[in-house]
């Protein structure tokens, strides 16, 4: 019987069927195989469900082993009485049924001969278990008759210590008490059946060794007892000293230690003062790195070893590798094809499964399952984002309160946020119970925008804050963003500090006495959307003028608190919700620009789903995105007489960067990153222009306020700003690579560019003198970003392929 699927030996199992595990680097049914042609029994049939054909592949028709192999694939799950039915045109005579996923070396001919003996219809082999609750009983009478069973009792059920082994040997005629395609177990449904039909049926007890290989424990365990001897099984390899037995082509480095009993499978490579402790299994074609350390370690075949690295207690699947200085403890399990950098520690009883990545210097102290990427740096570019209930459940949002929260003192208060989402809220409620964990304060501001959460961190003086928000575009993906005690998202020190203290467990906690009540405020934003309003000066001109927008969110709050806010300072809004039909946003900019031409108003805005940035659309449909609107605040902020330094990231085109300067006022490039970009506009902002750049820039909401508030105070239309910029030509692309490409790339580049102008502030910028071309890794996603200037059109697309084609080449160079 073949069909196990091996839940519980998961990620050994994910991607072969439990009768495929390999002991001593042989799979485990090959041992059921070759015990019954040790017995005479050569026609076998193999009853199968999970992963078939990782089974049929391997061992074939049978020949190889002598015997004859015929194959029974379970469509749906029949049980076992019902996986043996399948096969009852194969079963002519008294037949054994034996399981291919436990290890045994029963005498099978005194079976048998017992079987025979008794004339019994049913006779199931027993073996005495000092612990069986994890077993089915089996109670015999002084004669060996079945007479009762108990499936897993409870101590007050124990009766006797034999357990059902899963061996039986049936005569055909009891196949015939069910239907064939019923799901029908043996235990459970047929035997008790025989058993109120007086039906004979009997117990044989052996003393001969068997292990059910049902879980990680039991499966190390079972290679201990070959090694010990325990288990009259061949071990097909050389004793080359006592308890060291080695497969052919096997090398072995200088001053290599050996602690016996341990086993070498073929062509695997030992280097220098490695230690190989007992009850240490390498599979074949493994490697194990100089001064590196196995104890009760199973290494599967081709895997890989680095130098100084210890495993204790170990399954290490197929095609693992292992860099330098990893450390692995008791009961961990590690999936086949996964990749583990140097530094990394895995916490006893982690799982791993299949064709992980994970970075360097990383703690893994809880199982990874889902995603392939795992890091030391949890942060993206402004965010922690993963998938809900996958990469980011209950559990991780806790310890990110706790870690985040361990980086203040406990007297702190944060302000705690999220969208109006069920998902967001489960989030929210865990991030905050591990900030109470360490007798940090909490001000739970609920249903709120991370614009609003801003200004609650200014408002309250909090220490910081966090928002939680779901991704209106992918459905499952959660956004949690963290705010310093300025309104700005926190800066890469500080997210290195967290990923630390995350990555380390290493958390501040307080006593019961210190655990503070959270702080609930209700309608928060009603508040802000008053604060906003008296930020305007112009309000009863607006109220008089009556000015028409169309405003849009793909996040339908977002939609609802602008209008009110824009309604309550007197423009007449209209407002869109049918973002969600159209397949793409360029393809809605489109209809919104009709949209706002057709109802005559003064411009549109469409919202990001967060409420921080805006696209807006002019009076005649005219669409404003990023860089335009880059320099559409640069110009308001010079008309309401800013004198201060205006912040533009690196990738801003330089003709406005030339624009500003006409006026006097200086230009601060900083990195790309939204913390960066706060943090500047936040150092030169004064308090009599309140912080309006970083309004214009971060706080969507306000901005609409604040650029109809000067469009009416200046008699102007929007169109009429958008003439005093000046034309630029400018490109962004993106050049899809592997995470591990972005360095080597980024060294090349500047490697051949080394005798041009070339910038090293973020990423490569090459400047001459008719444009430049910034490349920049992605801090997300594995991709190149591209951004060109020219001083036309033609020129600024040929820098962008120029460098495209660059990276391109050499992407294809490492394949090659």
């Amino acid at each position: 019987m073949a069909g196990g699927k091996g839940t519980r030996l998961r990620p050994l199992t994910c991607d072969i069927p439990k009768p495929m595990v390999p002991i001593l680097n042989k799979p485990v049914m090959e041992y059921s195989i070759n015990l019954l042609k040790k017995y005479g029994i050569e026609d076998i049939a193999v009853t199968m469900a999970y992963l078939p054909s990782v089974i049929m592949d391997y061992f074939g028709d049978g020949k190889e082993w002598g015997v004859n192999l015929s194959y029974f694939i379970e469509d749906v799950p029949l049980g076992t009485g019902g996986s043996v039915k399948n096969a009852q045109d194969f079963l002519d005579d008294t037949f054994i049924v034996i399981s291919g996923d436990a290890l045994t070396d029963l005498n099978i001919k005194k079976a048998i001969d017992y079987h025979n003996k008794k004339k019994s219809k049913v006779t199931i082999v027993l073996k005495k278990e000092s612990v069986p609750l994890e077993y089915g009983v089996v109670i015999t009478n002084e004669y060996g008759k079945i007479i009762r069973f108990l499936e897993k009792p409870s101590w007050g059920e124990v009766f006797s210590d034999t357990v059902n082994t899963g061996i039986y040997i049936l005569e055909p005629e009891v196949l015939n008490y069910y239907n064939k395609g019923e799901n029908f177990d043996f235990s459970k449904d047929l035997f008790p059946k025989l058993l109120r039909d007086e039906i004979s049926m009997y117990g044989y007890i052996t003393e001969d060794y068997w292990n059910d290989i049902g879980d990680l424990n039991s499966y190390m365990v079972t290679h201990f007892h070959i090694l010990d001897k325990k288990v009259d099984v061949a071990i097909n390899a050389r004793e080359i000293q006592n308890g060291v037995w080695v497969e052919n082509g096997v090398r072995i480095g200088d001053n290599v230690n050996f602690n016996p009993p341990i086993y070498i499978g073929k062509n695997s490579i030992i280097k220098n003062f490695a230690n190989i402790h007992s009850y240490s299994i390498i599979g074949p074609n493994c490697e194990i790195g100089e001064e590196s350390t196995l104890k009760k370690t199973i290494l599967w075949k081709n895997a890989k070893i680095g130098k100084n690295t210890h495993c204790r207690g170990t399954v290490v699947c197929n095609n693992v590798q292992l860099k330098n200085r990893i450390n692995t403890f008791e009961s961990c399990a590690i999936g086949k094809g996964s990749l583990l950098s140097s530094g990394v520690k895995v916490k006893p009883n982690i799982k791993i499964w299949p064709d992980k990545a994970i970075g360097e210097d990383m703690i893994i102290n809880q199982n990874i399952i889902w995603g392939t990427r795992f890091s030391k740096t949890i942060f993206g570019h402004r965010d922690v984002s993963g998938y809900l209930n996958t990469e980011i459940n209950p559990e991780f949002a806790s310890r990110l309160g706790s870690a985040y929260a361990s980086n203040l003192t406990k007297d702190s208060m944060v302000v705690v946020s999220g969208d109006c989402s069920s998902a967001s809220e489960v989030i929210r409620k865990s991030l905050i119970s591990g900030i109470l964990s360490t007798g940090v304060g909490v001000i739970d501001i609920k249903n709120s925008a991370i614009p609003i959460t801003r200004f609650a961190v200014r408002h309250y003086k909090a220490s910081g804050g966090i928002h939680v928000r779901i991704n209106h575009v992918e459905n499952d993906k959660v956004h949690i963003e963290f705010i310093d005690k300025s309104g700005a998202n926190i800066d890469r020190a500080t997210e290195r500090k967290i990923e630390n203290l995350f990555n380390r467990d290493d958390f501040q906690r307080c006593s019961a006495n210190e655990v503070k009540s959270v702080v609930e405020v209700d309608n928060f934003d009603s508040f802000y959307i008053n604060n906003a309003e008296q930020f305007l000066e112009n309000i009863s001109e607006i109220k008089r003028k009556n000015p028409r927008l169309v405003i849009s969110s793909i996040c339908k709050n977002i939609t609802n608190l602008t209008s009110k806010f824009l309604a309550n300072i007197g423009c007449d809004v209209v407002c869109d919700y049918s973002i969600n039909n159209y397949k793409s946003i360029n393809k809605y900019l489109n209809f919104m620009s009709q949209n706002v031409v057709k109802n005559n108003a003064s411009f549109g805005i469409l919202f990001s789903e967060n409420g921080e940035n805006i696209i807006l659309i002019n009076e005649n449909g005219k669409i404003i995105e990023e860089e335009k609107y880059r320099a559409l605040v640069a110009i308001i902020l010079l008309k309401s007489g800013y004198s201060e330094k205006i912040v533009m990231p690196h990738t801003t085109p330089k003709a406005i960067e030339n624009m500003i300067k006409k006026y006097k006022v200086d230009v601060v490039r900083t990195k790309t990153s939204p913390a960066s970009i706060m943090k500047e506009m936040l150092n030169f902002e004064s308090k009599e222009n309140v912080m309006l750049q970083y309004i214009l820039s971060f706080d969507g909401i306000w901005a609409a306020g604040k650029i109809i508030d000067f469009l009416v105070n200046n008699s102007i239309k929007l169109s009429d700003l958008l003439d005093e910029i000046p034309d630029f030509y400018y490109i962004k692309k993106e050049i899809p690579c592997d995470w591990d490409d972005k360095g080597r790339i980024i060294k090349e580049i500047i490697m051949e560019n080394k005798d041009n102008d070339i910038e090293l502030f973020e990423g490569v910028k090459i400047n001459n003198d008719k444009g430049w071309a910034l490349i920049l890794p992605d801090s997300e996603k594995p991709l190149f970003n591209i951004y060109a200037e020219g001083f036309s059109e033609e020129y600024a697309n040929e820098l962008s392929t120029i460098f495209s084609k660059k990276i391109e080449r050499l992407l294809k160079d490492k394949r090659l």
